[in-house]
């Protein structure tokens, strides 16, 4: 087993730009997941891992085994270089090198014959969209779609604001044209938040296949997505302010359609 203790080691330092820049994510088609439960989700999720780097004074090798077979390639590596590797300071000592997947909308299967899915259009935070997985976890809905993404998904925010929702998810990347094609190709209602020409959501029904789009807070939705709704829906505000968090706008509209389908997927 090799080990490591230098941050000066190149391949260290390809593992740092691979962190930190999307075109060498892109590239390589690898990036980093740290921590057991993210490590552990992605794993449930079938993901294939390149390399394994873990501190044992945080973890040990056996616990490294529990998670991974014997023959995953692993590097033991120094605290120095763990420290210069770990995104957020509680991540247990380990770090897998994991193998991109493909969110091609071709690879969308639904088990529900109803899909219930969340739409984000052109969210450029990764806090945000990482809490939209989040929340699309907490609803056990059949999919999310992302349309014009603004940063990859394998971005170190990402998985860290999602908790590693990002491997619990069905995910399709696409532009919104393709992803509303796809919706009407599958008999899918489009239902668009947006003030424009909108019901107030809790009065819509979402008991068969939905999707529920919502975009970004500075300028909402495109008009693509306004003119091709099924229906465009508001949640009324009751204060000062016109508009909420993107992802505290998809979590009520999400449970409100599980709650029109008594919480069953």
């Amino acid at each position: 087993m090799k080990e490591i203790t230098s941050i000066q080691n190149s391949y260290i330092k390809e593992l740092l730009k691979l962190q930190e820049k999307s075109r060498e994510r892109k590239k390589t088609g690898l990036f980093i997941i740290e921590g057991k439960r993210e490590i552990s989700l992605a794993i449930a999720a079938d993901y294939e891992f390149d390399t394994i780097l873990y501190f044992d004074g945080l973890i040990s090798e056996q616990e490294v085994l529990h998670l991974f077979n014997s023959n995953i390639n692993r590097i033991l590596i120094s605290k120095e270089v763990y420290q210069k590797l770990a995104y957020r300071d509680s991540t247990e000592g380990i770090i897998a090198v994991t193998k991109a997947k493909n969110f091609s909308l071709e690879n969308i299967q639904f088990k529900n014959k109803k899909p219930l899915i969340l739409v984000a259009e052109g969210v450029e935070k990764p806090g945000n969209i990482g809490a939209l997985l989040r929340t699309a976890d907490a609803a056990n809905i059949d999919a999310v779609f992302i349309a014009n993404p603004k940063s990859d998904l394998y971005n170190s925010n990402i998985i860290r604001s999602s908790v590693g929702c990002v491997f619990t998810n069905q995910i399709a990347i696409g532009t919104s044209e393709e992803i509303i094609e796809f919706l009407k190709e599958n008999n899918v209602r489009i239902y668009a938040t947006t003030l424009q020409n909108s019901n107030e959501y809790h009065k819509e029904k979402y008991t068969e296949a939905s999707a529920i789009v919502v975009g970004t807070e500075a300028t909402g939705l495109t008009a693509v997505f306004r003119e091709k709704a099924t229906q465009n829906i508001n949640i009324p505000m009751q204060g000062k302010i016109d508009s909420m968090n993107v992802s505290v706008a998809a979590a009520i509209v999400l449970f409100e359609a599980k709650r029109q389908r008594d919480f069953k997927i």
